[in-house]
């Protein structure tokens, strides 16, 4: 295994975890607006 395959690898690997984060952000302020889309005049 030479450290070209490793660093190609981390970089997949990294570029998959922050999609994966960001789709799980996105979704949940996504579901908040369609849940409650007046929430913010409620108050």
């Amino acid at each position: 295994m030479s450290i070209g395959m490793f660093i190609v690898g981390f970089a997949i690997f990294s570029v998959y975890i922050y999609l994966t984060i960001w789709n799980i952000f996105y979704s949940s302020r996504k579901q908040r607006e369609e849940n409650y889309p007046d929430l913010d005049g409620m108050g």
